[in-house]
């Protein structure tokens, strides 16, 4: 798992996965797997699948070349609400992107130490243990 800045602003984690390095065969079941590890959390309310991809396709968006497939999980963890302008970094999302090689899975570091830690949590286990 790295940390990165995207658009020198933005602090991200990314995980990429080679696709020999997961026992998931489609980037659907790597979404389910972790939409199971969301939904099995008290404290996460799960909202949506989008399916980035399409929408981009659908609009005629542009798209490179080599994504496969683009789809975002979507949920909330809120268990404090005390500030209005949490929200706008409320809900989260993690994005799951397929390549011909990789799944790329990526998600915008949360203000809450303990939400970090579970996304982590979840994104590290799609990989493979031997």
């Amino acid at each position: 798992m790295q940390n990165r800045l995207l658009a020198e602003k933005y602090p991200i984690h990314v995980l990429e996965l080679g696709k020999n390095e997961t026992e998931h065969a489609h980037l659907d079941e790597l979404l389910k797997a972790v939409e199971a590890s969301a939904e099995a959390d008290p404290t996460v309310r799960l909202i949506a699948v989008f399916d980035h991809l399409s929408h981009t396709q659908l609009i005629g968006g542009e798209v490179r070349p080599d994504i496969l497939a683009a789809k975002n999980l979507i949920f909330c963890f809120g268990v404090k609400l005390l500030d209005p302008t949490m929200m706008a970094v409320r809900p989260r999302s993690i994005g799951f992107a397929e390549l011909p090689d990789r799944y790329v899975v990526s998600f915008l570091e949360a203000p809450m130490p303990e939400a970090n830690r579970k996304m982590i949590e979840w994104v590290t286990s799609l990989r493979k243990t031997t």
